[in-house]
């Protein structure tokens, strides 16, 4: 069996290790969201994981609804990610560009416009602005002809992520985002070919993944998904036809690899009663599956040992230990998370984490 340290093949990569670097939201880019130099030394100090998913990336204005987030829209953007993606492939690291919109969950204070989303409905809670917070708004359902708008604005983020240096794509349709909020019955409530039955509500990811695919190729295109219970107010009745569908399709468009957030009952960020989909989705998806959320070292060997996992994706472990791959090879201990110092603008929090041994015992937990 492969342990975590076995190489693998993913599309068109051949990673060293299947420790994964997970996707993060984090917030070290410009108001304009043009990445910074402060992100570049980030993420080469995590350049020993198999494969960095990167932070998501806006793919638009209008997708992008997160305070000093980055994008990958303009020329400006393009220019900026290049050093960073320089310096992981300077350490010998590999780092693909999830490609973000984000739907109902913006508000018009940082994009300027009303949000759009499968349906008019609005995200529970408070958004983030740069003003404070503010009240979620009540997206605007996309008109059918805005829909190939939406899918080139994905094509052309993964076009100039190519052009900025990334190995791949990742399509961010997890965590109730815009394509998740089309793929889940109680945020799409459309009667046209994007609503109702299943077919119809896995098309917009069916058309993005197919339109990214043909663009940069399917062995450098993948895709995250949540197929078991809420986030941020998006869910489904009945998520086992609908992801297994997924799966199905997205294993027709020989993706390099599917990624799969799974929330468990004792989650530490989120937390899920509805059972995990990945054994039900397995059958259907025959490439390379990646399982994220609360693995530790001994369950993340165990997923593999099982058949049901090819990889692991780490977040919060990596956000603390940069080297948490020779870490897990070492058996050190790992260092904690500062929850405070995750969304700042400060190098605190980013790129101060030490290597081990120079750590502190007191900073350390078994």
């Amino acid at each position: 069996m492969p342990t975590l340290f076995d190489p693998l093949a993913l599309g068109a990569l051949t990673v060293p290790n299947r420790i994964l670097m997970a996707p993060m939201t984090r917030g070290r880019a410009t108001r304009d969201h043009v990445p910074t130099a402060m992100m570049a030394e980030h993420y080469a100090q995590r350049a020993s994981a198999g494969l960095i998913i990167s932070e998501a990336i806006g793919i638009s204005r209008q997708g992008l609804g997160w305070p000093y987030a980055p994008g990958l829209w303009s020329d400006e953007q393009l220019a900026a990610w290049r050093p960073v993606t320089k310096a992981v492939h300077d350490k010998g690291g590999l780092i693909i560009a999830q490609l973000w919109h984000m739907g109902r969950m913006t508000h018009s204070a940082l994009t300027g416009e009303q949000p759009v989303s499968s349906s008019a409905t609005a995200t529970p809670g408070e958004a983030y602005t740069y003003d404070g917070k503010e009240p979620y708004e009540v997206a605007r359902p996309l008109a059918v002809g805005e829909i190939p708008g939406i899918i080139a604005d994905y094509v052309c983020a993964a076009e100039n992520a190519i052009a900025a240096g990334f190995d791949g794509v990742q399509i961010h349709a997890a965590n109730g985002q815009l394509i998740d909020q089309f793929l889940r019955n109680n945020s799409n409530m459309r009667t046209d070919e994007y609503g109702g039955s299943i077919e119809n509500r896995l098309r917009l990811l069916k058309e993005v993944t197919q339109a990214v695919a043909d663009a940069i190729g399917a062995d450098r295109t993948s895709v995250r998904l949540t197929p078991n219970g809420e986030t941020y107010g998006v869910d489904d009745s009945d998520p086992t036809p609908l992801f297994t569908a997924a799966a199905a399709a997205l294993d027709a468009a020989g993706i390099a690899f599917l990624e799969l957030k799974e929330a468990t009952p004792t989650g530490t960020f989120v937390s899920s009663n509805v059972p995990r989909q990945s054994p039900m989705m397995r059958p259907f998806f025959k490439g390379p599956l990646v399982l994220n959320s609360d693995y530790d070292q001994e369950s993340a060997q165990a997923a593999l040992d099982s058949g049901l996992a090819d990889a692991i994706s780490f977040g919060r472990p990596f956000v603390a230990n940069p080297d948490l791959v020779a870490r897990f090879r070492e058996g050190a201990p790992l260092s904690r998370v500062h929850e405070a110092t995750l969304y700042t603008r400060e190098a605190e929090g980013y790129t101060d984490y030490p290597a081990y041994p120079a750590l502190e015992d007191s900073e350390a937990v078994a």
